[in-house]
């Protein structure tokens, strides 16, 4: 198994909230960042974050997006494989999750290969994202953001524009296809981590950062809680 060390991913159905987390922890490390998450930036005294997401901001990260939206009809098994191209540029291209984490950053991503696995499993079957997804490194922490999705989707109300997902039927089918996935990761060397994302979101972030500061990166670093 291909672990590549300081890579941090959130996953969870939409709508559990593993962008806010992202956002917090950005404001916790770099309180003079913008908000563009992305971009990360250093911390203090020393260790830098990398915080990003896919589908990227690249132009294949756009196409996706306006296929999640519903307003680009592709194919299921084109979505696959342009998730599996932005990913692939995101993980080798220049300023990409590797190179970052090869110069000693904390990288945390929202969403990588598990959401693929889950979300085009569904609409293309198992054996396509499985087979495209095969050769990528997994992560040294994984986040798994439990959430019912009756909540999930309450939490969307009333956001401008809706993913062809975020439906209570697809949903239910998500967290199913997580649980169910997640195991595999786990009896690997992938550290696995399972939060209760119905509660505040700042009781969330104190875990994601209690969990987050097990990580051989911050003894590196010396970091002090």
């Amino acid at each position: 198994m291909n672990i590549l060390r300081n890579f941090v991913v959130f996953e969870g159905g939409d709508g559990s909230g593993t962008s806010t987390q992202i956002e917090l922890l950005r404001n916790r490390l770099n309180p003079e960042q913008t908000p563009e998450i992305h971009r990360g930036g250093k911390t203090e005294p020393g260790l830098r974050l990398f915080a990003t997401f896919e589908p990227t901001d690249s132009p294949i990260g756009r196409i996706l997006r306006q296929a999640l939206r519903g307003t680009l009809p592709l194919k299921p098994e084109t979505v696959a494989r342009l998730f599996a191209a932005d990913r692939n540029e995101h993980l080798f291209g220049p300023e990409g999750i590797r190179e970052h984490c090869l110069a000693g950053d904390l990288v945390v991503s929202d969403r990588y290969v598990p959401s693929s696995l889950v979300y085009q499993g569904i609409d293309c079957g198992e054996a396509l994202p499985a087979l495209l997804n095969r050769d990528f490194p997994l992560p040294e922490l994984l986040i798994f953001f439990d959430l019912d999705p009756n909540i999930a989707l309450e939490r969307l109300e009333g956001r401008s524009g809706r993913d062809v997902y975020e439906r209570l039927d697809v949903q239910l089918l998500v967290r199913e296809r997580y649980r169910a996935l997640l195991p595999a990761y786990a009896a690997g060397e992938v550290r696995l981590e399972h939060l209760d994302a119905s509660r505040p979101a700042e009781e969330v972030a104190e875990e994601v950062w209690r969990i987050l500061r097990q990580m051989p990166i911050f003894e590196a670093w010396g970091e002090e809680s």
